[in-house]
C-alpha cells in the first residue's frame, strides 16, 4: 500500500464517525500533491447540498483529530470540500445513486477513434459500466480503460 492510499484510509476511518454523526455523505478523500504543496482534502456532500458552515464545522473537528493521531509525515494543508456539480463518480455508491442518470465517459484510449461518450447508466460491476446511448445502444467499457465518468449537465 502506498504512503498516499495509507493516508487516504486512516483519514476515512477516523472521519466516517464526524460524517456520520453531522448527516454527511463522505464523497471522497484525497491525498495529492500540488505543485510543492501536500493536500489532504475531503469531499462532502448532503441531500439538500453543503454549506461552507458545514465544511467550516468538520474541518475544525477533524483538525483536532488529526492533530491527536498525526499520521501524516509530510507538511500539507487540510481542505474540506463539497464536491461541486461537475464531481466524478467513484465509487459504486456514486454509480447506484446515478443509475438512469445521463453520464459523460472520458476514456483513456480512443474506442472506435472516440475518447469521450455519453448516455444513459445503466448498469455497472466491479469491472464495468453499461451505458445506453442516444441511438439506443448500449456500450459496456471497462473501468481500468476510463479516465472519468461525471453526470452530463445541459448549461
Amino acid at each position: 500500500m502506498t504512503k498516499k492510499e495509507i493516508y487516504e484510509n486512516k483519514t476515512e476511518t477516523l472521519i466516517t464517525p464526524l460524517i456520520k454523526a453531522n448527516n454527511f455523505e463522505l464523497v471522497d478523500v484525497e491525498y495529492v500533491k500540488e505543485g510543492s504543496t501536500s493536500y489532504l482534502r475531503v469531499y462532502i456532500d448532503k441531500e439538500d447540498g453543503i454549506t461552507v458552515e458545514d465544511c467550516t464545522l468538520l474541518s475544525r473537528a477533524f483538525n483536532l483529530i488529526l492533530d491527536t493521531n498525526d499520521y501524516i509525515d509530510d507538511t500539507y494543508i487540510f481542505e474540506v470540500s463539497s464536491p461541486g456539480l461537475m464531481r466524478p463518480l467513484k465509487k459504486d455508491k456514486d454509480f447506484q445513486r446515478n443509475l438512469g442518470k445521463q453520464v459523460e465517459i472520458r476514456l483513456f484510449k480512443s474506442l472506435d477513434k472516440q475518447k469521450e461518450f455519453e448516455g444513459e447508466l445503466k448498469s455497472f460491476d466491479k469491472d464495468n459500466i453499461t451505458v445506453m446511448m442516444e441511438d439506443e445502444k448500449e456500450i459496456i467499457f471497462k473501468r481500468i480503460d476510463i479516465a472519468l465518468v461525471r453526470l452530463a449537465f445541459d448549461f
